[in-house]
C-alpha cells in the first residue's frame, strides 16, 4: 500500500516522500485510517515498528483542515530524549504546513516552554513532570486540546508517572480524540486505557514481548569482571562497527565510558546524573559519529531513535524481560537489520533464562576466539555493594576515633597546663546554667 492510498494532505505526502518513505509501516498502515476517521486508538506495537509517525501524520492533517491560534494537540512521553526525538519527527512532518510544535521537559529553562504556552503552538510534546510544573502557573493553559496521545505508556508505569497522567487530565478537555501507544500492556495500563477511550479501534500486531524480526541476538558469556576487556576486544576487531550499550547503574555507565576513553575510544555516556545539555550532546555526537560508542542506563532505552544503528550491548542483563525488548528494539528498527549482544556473566543465568522463556526462543551462545576468558581484570568497574557499604562505615569509625582522639589530647594539655601554675591555683568554674552559658563575673580585686 503506499502512503498516497491513505487520503493524507498533500504537503504530507509531499515531506514523507522527502523522507525516503515509500510505502507505510503495519502499525501505520492500520492505525492511519481510523484516526483520520476521528476514533480513538490503542495500539500494542514493538518499539521500532514507526508508531511515531501512525499518530503523527494523522494529527497533522486534521490541525492543517482547522487553523486556529491555540494548543490543540498534546503528546504526552516518559522521558526527555523520547519528547525531542518526536518533535525532531513533527518538524520534518510538517515542513510544508503551517502547524507548530514545542517541547516541554526538565533538564532546560523555562521561558521558551512558556513562551510556547503563551504563543499557542498547535502540538505540544511532553514528560509528565514538567508540565505539571507548568499548569502551577497562570499562563499553562490547555482548555483547546483536542488531540490527546500518550506514548510509551508503559514506560511512563515503569517509572511511577501514573499519578502525574492522571493529574495532567485534569487539566484538558474530556471531549478529545485520545492515541493510546504501548509497547506492552500490563494490566495498569490497561485499566488506564479503559478509562481514557471510547470505543478505540484495537491494534495489536504481534504478542507482547518479541523483538523486531530484522535483529540478530546474541549471548557472549564472560566471567563478570571481563565485561570490559570483551567490549573492548569487540570493538577493537570491528566486529562492533558502533555501539548503544546498556548498563544497570549510572555508576557502571561513567565507569565503563571511562575504561573505553582509556582504551583510547571515543565514548559519551548518557543518564539521569547528567545535565540535559550534555544528554543532548552526547546523544547528538553518537548520531553524527562523534562517539563511536553511547553508554546509557535504560533512561535511554526508548528514547533513542538512531539510523541505522548496528548493535545494541547489553552489558549488563536487564532485570525484567520487557527492558530487553526496549533495549534491543534501539537497532533494527522500520523493517531495518541490526545486531543485539548480551553478556551473560554465570550469575546472570536466572534472568537471561526469563528473557529466553519471554521470547520463547534459546538465544545462541558465542565465544570470541583467541579472548583470554581466565585473564584477570585489570580493574573492576563496580565495588559490590557490600563492599562499598562496608567502607563508608568504616571510613565513619575512623573518623569518630579521630575525633575522640583529638578531644582527648586538648584535654589532656589542659591539665598539663593547669599542672604548670602556682601551687594551690584552682581551675576555673565552667559555664553556669543561669548565665545562659556564660562564665560568672569575677570578683574585684579591690
Amino acid at each position: 500500500m503506499p502512503f498516497a492510498s491513505l487520503k493524507l494532505h498533500p504537503d504530507l505526502l509531499k515531506a514523507v516522500k522527502e523522507l525516503g518513505f515509500v510505502r507505510p509501516t503495519p502499525i501505520q498502515e492500520d492505525a492511519i485510517p481510523p484516526a483520520l476517521a476521528g476514533r480513538d486508538v490503542l495500539a500494542c506495537a514493538q518499539t521500532g515498528s514507526g508508531k511515531t509517525a501512525a499518530f503523527l501524520l494523522p494529527i497533522i492533517h486534521r490541525l492543517i483542515e482547522k487553523p486556529r491560534r491555540t494548543t490543540r494537540a498534546l503528546i504526552l512521553t516518559p522521558t526527555r530524549e523520547l519528547a525531542a526525538q518526536i518533535l525532531e519527527d513533527l518538524n520534518a512532518l510538517a515542513v510544508h504546513t503551517p502547524v507548530s510544535g514545542a517541547a516541554v521537559y526538565g533538564g532546560v529553562g523555562m521561558g521558551p516552554q512558556e513562551h510556547a504556552f503563551r504563543s499557542g503552538v498547535d502540538i505540544i510534546v511532553a514528560t509528565p513532570g514538567r508540565l505539571l510544573d507548568h499548569f502551577r502557573m497562570p499562563y499553562a493553559k490547555l482548555a483547546g486540546v483536542e488531540y490527546l496521545v500518550l506514548d510509551e505508556a508503559d514506560r511512563m508505569l515503569d517509572m511511577g508517572f501514573l499519578p502525574d497522567i492522571r493529574r495532567v487530565l485534569r487539566h484538558i478537555p474530556t471531549k478529545r480524540q485520545t492515541h493510546f501507544f504501548s509497547a506492552t500492556m500490563p494490566q495498569p495500563i490497561a485499566v488506564l486505557a479503559n478509562e481514557m477511550l471510547k470505543n478505540p479501534e484495537q491494534i495489536r500486531l504481534q504478542r507482547q514481548s518479541a523483538p523486531a524480526v530484522g535483529i540478530t541476538q546474541a549471548v557472549y558469556p564472560v566471567p563478570q569482571d571481563l565485561k570490559a576487556a570483551l567490549f573492548v576486544a569487540l570493538l577493537e576487531r570491528n566486529i562492533l562497527r558502533e555501539a548503544l550499550v546498556f548498563t544497570r547503574t549510572k555508576h557502571r555507565a561513567n565507569r565503563l565510558a571511562e575504561h573505553l576513553v582509556r582504551a583510547g575510544i571515543n565514548a559519551a555516556r548518557i543518564h539521569g546524573n547528567r545535565s540535559q545539555a550534555q544528554r543532548t550532546e552526547a546523544l547528538a555526537g553518537f548520531k553524527n559519529g562523534k562517539y563511536r560508542v553511547l553508554v546509557a542506563t535504560d533512561i535511554a532505552a526508548r528514547g533513542i531513535d538512531v539510523e541505522a544503528l548496528s548493535h545494541v550491548v547489553n552489558f549488563d542483563v536487564p532485570a525484567v524481560p520487557d527492558d530487553y525488548i526496549h533495549r534491543v528494539g534501539r537497532t533494527g528498527r522500520a523493517e531495518a537489520t541490526g545486531d543485539a549482544f548480551t553478556f551473560v556473566a554465570p550469575e546472570d543465568e536466572g534472568e537471561l533464562r526469563a528473557i529466553e522463556r519471554a521470547i520463547n526462543r534459546t538465544l545462541p551462545r558465542v565465544t570470541l576466539p583467541d579472548f583470554d576468558y581466565r585473564a584477570r581484570p585489570q580493574a573492576r568497574l563496580e565495588i559490590p555493594l557490600a563492599e562499598r557499604i562496608a567502607a563508608i562505615r568504616q571510613r565513619k569509625s575512623d573518623e569518630r576515633a579521630r575525633s575522640r582522639a583529638k578531644a582527648g589530647g586538648g584535654q589532656r594539655k589542659g591539665e598539663e597546663a593547669w599542672a604548670k601554675r602556682a601551687p594551690g591555683a584552682s581551675r576555673p568554674a565552667g559555664p553556669s546554667r543561669s548565665s545562659g552559658g556564660r562564665r560568672p563575673p569575677t570578683r574585684s580585686r579591690s
